[in-house]
């Protein structure tokens, strides 16, 4: 694996920003050390086994957050990315030629919900098989959406990239008006709920902060913040709202959902997360010209390659690897479980965990890695019509958002599995004009592109 992303490393075009995709990468090993970190079960005193959650536990890790809840930064380079993409495939237009947006949409659809197929049969099958073999329901909903909570994340990026076009045009056009008028949107939504207590409302800033930040990423295109000056001053200004926010505000200083919390700054997102993202964009734009001479080092910009080619399969399986390691290590009497959270000696063991976790992963990666650029064409090479495309992204988002939430393990019935859930992903892919069988069992040797993309 190494020579091959070396070997592509070695074929990227000099143009190329490659703190884009360093910061990619980044950003999703954060996510994968914080989600280790944070999970932290443990056997008490009764012999039951308890799932902590160290931000409950431990009030003042929650600052931690400020620098693991980095999903902005995905958002940031998405942006960058989705811009550049859209624009490419304007400039590639021909006269007359029509399906320009469904053929970019659902080629880029593919290339998120492929990976997530294999993760989310294999919960199913593992679900069914325990339902069937006696285990309380209410811990097979606990191993299942723990494993496949990260796809939510998905969902919502694929409604944020089914934006472009509009969300491109509208920076082209109003530049930071753009942007305000989303951060006023956010504003307004957060006041609707947490003043007015109208329910409900606050999913609408699913939208606009995320959105919001994925302007961002046109903007850093654009070279808006070149200056690293500017940046700073952008990271400085959303650090002091940031703490006002949240030390002096209403908001909690967790940028992650903690256990008996009222508020929550991620589920969905505040204004708090979106101060967090413009910091956080900030802090890396103005390292940015650091950062490209740090990736002139071929052996840096090769790993950078390397975990960008496996970075869904990681993001996907991280935490189907702990919850692997945890049903070991509690079969085997509950070896390393009996200590609690938060003390010195749970600190001191956590590298051992770690290395177990990246254990239990490796053959994981080993397996589907390759996946993430088995990219057949889209059905028949035809352009999906514009309702299909429609249906196919809502069947898509709605199935990875249930799997998240409810878990696609059901309390009843003799399966144990909600099917309607799990099929959801399926139909949709179909409706797009893909599906499994494209992305698992075809060998497209021209993904040179893929890992780095």
């Amino acid at each position: 694996m190494w020579n091959k992303a070396r070997e592509l490393a070695e074929l990227a075009p000099p143009e190329r920003n490659r703190w884009v995709d360093f910061l990619r990468a980044l950003s999703i090993m954060a996510v994968v050390i914080g989600h280790w970190l944070v999970a932290a079960p443990y056997i008490d005193a009764d012999g039951a086994v308890q799932g902590g959650h160290l931000l409950g536990i431990l009030p003042w890790s929650q600052w931690l957050t400020w620098g693991f809840q980095v999903m902005p930064i995905f958002f940031l380079v998405g942006g960058y990315s989705n811009g550049v993409s859209w624009s490419a495939q304007l400039r590639k237009r021909q006269p007359g030629q029509t399906g320009l947006y469904r053929d970019w949409f659902a080629s880029r659809v593919q290339r998120l919900i492929t990976p997530v197929f294999p993760v989310l049969l294999l919960w199913a099958g593992l679900a069914f098989a325990m339902t069937l073999a006696g285990m309380d329901r209410a811990n097979v909903k606990l191993a299942t959406q723990l494993a496949l909570v990260p796809v939510w994340f998905l969902a919502v990026y694929l409604l944020v990239t089914a934006l472009t076009p509009l969300s491109l045009r509208a920076w082209q056009r109003f530049r930071w008006g753009s942007i305000a008028v989303l951060v006023a949107a956010a504003v307004a939504i957060d006041w609707l709920t947490l003043a007015q207590g109208v329910p409900y409302v606050n999913f609408a800033n699913f939208l606009f902060v995320w959105v919001g930040i994925h302007q961002l990423g046109y903007a850093w295109n654009d070279g808006a913040f070149a200056s690293v000056v500017r940046a700073l001053a952008w990271f400085a200004a959303a650090l002091a709202a940031l703490i006002g926010l949240t030390v002096f505000g209403p908001y909690p200083i967790a940028m992650i959902g903690v256990p008996g919390a009222e508020i929550t700054n991620s589920m969905p997102p505040t204004i708090a997360l979106l101060a967090l993202g413009v910091m956080q964009a900030g802090l890396v734009l103005a390292l940015e010209p650091w950062g490209r001479r740090m990736l002139q080092n071929l052996g840096v910009w090769t790993a950078t390659v390397l975990m960008n080619g496996m970075i869904m399969t990681v993001y996907l399986w991280h935490l189907t690897a702990f919850v692997l390691v945890m049903v070991f290590a509690w079969l085997m009497g509950g070896v390393g479980l009996h200590v609690f959270p938060g003390t010195a000696e749970w600190w001191w063991t956590r590298p051992i965990w770690f290395a177990l976790y990246i254990a239990a992963l490796l053959p994981m990666i080993a397996l589907f890695a390759r996946h993430e650029r088995m990219f057949g064409p889209i059905r028949g090479g035809r352009t999906v019509p514009r309702l299909r495309v429609a249906l196919g992204v809502l069947a898509i988002c709605v199935g990875l958002a249930m799997t998240a939430a409810i878990s696609i393990a059901s309390p009843e019935g003799l399966t144990g599995v909600r099917f309607w859930v799990v099929a959801l992903p399926f139909v949709g892919a179909a409706l797009l004009g893909f599906g499994p069988v494209y992305g698992w069992f075809r060998r497209d040797r021209q993904a040179s592109g893929g890992s780095v993309g």
